[in-house]
């Protein structure tokens, strides 16, 4: 177990201040284990204990994590800069609640500029998804899934996200995105044949990405958008899904309820090891050593 510090910042100006006074003390973007919110608009942040662990710190790793917290906190799932320079966001659709979190977002997208990052992957918690978009500090927060886009991906050329309640996975090329903002221009590029997406996994490895549908698991290669193949299916009872994956061949995987929204009351991730990275191998890893449900 990774031993953390919590940490709490009263607003985002604190936050700003803190990150950038403990990132002289060694932390970087992959020790930003979870980040919420409370009902106050207060953050909670949670980072390694050991400054020295954070190079072992991987994405699966922090999908592994419990919370260190307990009560009615909403959580980040992950915040990306944009090449425009403006902020998305992904997480609890309860954040817009305490007003504060997309200072905090944008803030915390400035602070892992300073290391040179485009984005930072946040542990996993159970809650409906939502997701947003901000050009900058000073502009209002576009909330995307009140367009029923949510589990927003970013790619080289554009996002890509599921659309609640449907079995489509939807392209916003960049220059789109800057002439016409985020509700406008999404184009479906894919159409599930397992049913609706349920949730996408968290970033794109290798030109590849799983999507968790109805009734089991579809890989899409991505090497051609807007143009969007498949690569791999599996079969699996419902409820099972991927959210992240490592390049050392394991996959971070999660147990849900199936709502019409997505996986509801997910638990936190549990490394599957692979001979492989591909869905195939999973599948067979997963044979031999299954998932307790």
């Amino acid at each position: 177990m990774l031993a953390t510090r919590d940490l709490h910042f009263r607003d985002p100006a604190a936050v700003a201040i803190g990150l950038g006074e403990l990132r002289l003390q060694g932390l970087t973007p992959r020790g930003l284990l979870f980040i919420a919110l409370d009902a106050a608009g207060e953050s909670h942040v949670a980072v390694p204990e050991n400054f020295l662990e954070v190079t072992r710190v991987r994405v699966g790793d922090k999908l592994s994590l419990q919370p260190p917290w307990e009560g009615r906190l909403y959580h980040f799932d992950a915040i990306h800069r944009l090449p425009s320079g403006a902020v998305l966001w992904n997480g609890d659709r309860r954040l817009a609640q305490p007003g504060s979190a997309s200072e905090v977002a944008v803030g915390i997208a400035e602070w892992i500029k300073g290391s040179g990052a485009k984005n930072v992957f946040l542990g996993c918690t159970p809650h409906q998804p939502g997701s947003w978009w901000a050009e900058s500090e000073r502009s209002p927060a576009v909330a995307l899934h009140e367009r029923g886009f949510v589990d927003v991906v970013t790619t080289p050329t554009g996002l890509l996200a599921r659309r609640i309640g449907e079995p489509k996975l939807y392209f916003l090329p960049y220059q789109v995105l800057d002439s016409l903002g985020p509700l406008e221009g999404w184009g479906a590029v894919f159409l599930s044949p397992l049913g609706n997406i349920l949730l996408c996994e968290r970033r794109a490895l290798a030109g590849r990405l799983v999507l968790t549908c109805e009734r089991g698991l579809v890989e899409v290669d991505l090497a051609a958008l807007p143009g969007v193949r498949e690569s791999a299916r599996v079969e699996l009872e419902s409820g099972f899904g991927v959210v992240g994956r490592l390049d050392t061949g394991a996959f971070a995987v999660t147990v849900g309820k199936v709502e019409p929204w997505g996986l509801a009351d997910v638990a936190p991730a549990l490394l599957v090891g692979a001979k492989g990275d591909t869905l195939r191998d999973l599948a067979r890893s997963l044979a031999h050593s299954p998932v307790p449900r």
